[in-house]
């Protein structure tokens, strides 16, 4: 008889695990107001899951501007910098309500679990919330090339994580992120509002909404 694979269970950080997406949206926001371009709350939902030079360009043609390559690096050195000023003094009070409880129940029961971000902090980030060593792998923007909606980042995970991806789960707040892990074959869960995650296999507003045993009761569709 073959033995079952265990579910993996693969997290997006930045508005999933920790509410990092507000610094960046103070980040962004300073440097779109260097630029002379409106940013709003709208435009930084289209950024969320993207990675730092999509968003630089996104915003730039928002604002109709054309800047030079040395500029265009020097404004992204200059906008992680001012990140990394905002997140220095995060703790355990950044984790998202319900998160820790979560991982920490998908730990004892043996799943793997991999980080699966577009962000280039977030070993930072996790080591600040005291979350590191809970994940087996981590996969961010230093290992991708290709930014969600390609679903390379998720296809890494599983990679590493030695499981297929109709066997992963994915938590996602981003449409690209969700739709990332569909392209990739894998199932998603949106952690947000469902009108904007409606691509989503299942969505709910946060970690609270739903507890392991839900998992359980869909994890043999996944199980092989």
């Amino acid at each position: 008889m073959k033995m079952k694979t265990k579910t993996a269970f693969i997290f997006d950080l930045d508005g999933v695990i920790v509410d990092t997406a507000k610094y960046h949206f103070i980040a962004w926001q300073r440097l779109a107001k260097k630029l002379d371009i409106d940013f709003t709350e709208k435009e930084n939902e289209q950024l969320k899951g993207v990675s730092r030079v999509k968003s630089l360009e996104k915003i730039l043609s928002w604002g109709h501007k054309s800047i030079s390559d040395e500029t265009f690096q020097e404004l992204m050195h200059d906008k992680n910098q001012d990140y990394l000023n905002l997140i220095s003094k995060m703790d355990e009070n950044e984790i998202l309500p319900g998160v820790k409880n979560f991982l920490t129940t998908l730990r004892e029961n043996d799943h793997p679990i991999s980080l699966g971000s577009a962000s280039k902090n977030a070993k930072t980030i996790l080591k600040a919330v005291n979350l590191l060593e809970i994940f087996d792998v981590i996969v961010d923007g230093n290992h991708v090339e290709k930014g969600k909606p390609d679903p390379e980042v998720f296809l890494k995970a599983c990679d590493q994580l030695h499981t297929e991806p109709k066997n992963a789960i994915v938590f996602e707040d981003s449409i690209a992120g969700i739709q990332a892990a569909n392209a990739g074959g894998m199932m998603s869960i949106g952690i947000g509002k469902k009108e904007v995650l409606h691509e989503a296999d299942y969505c709910f507003e946060n970690f609270n909404q739903f507890d392991y045993e839900f998992f359980q009761k869909i994890i043999s569709q996944t199980e092989i």
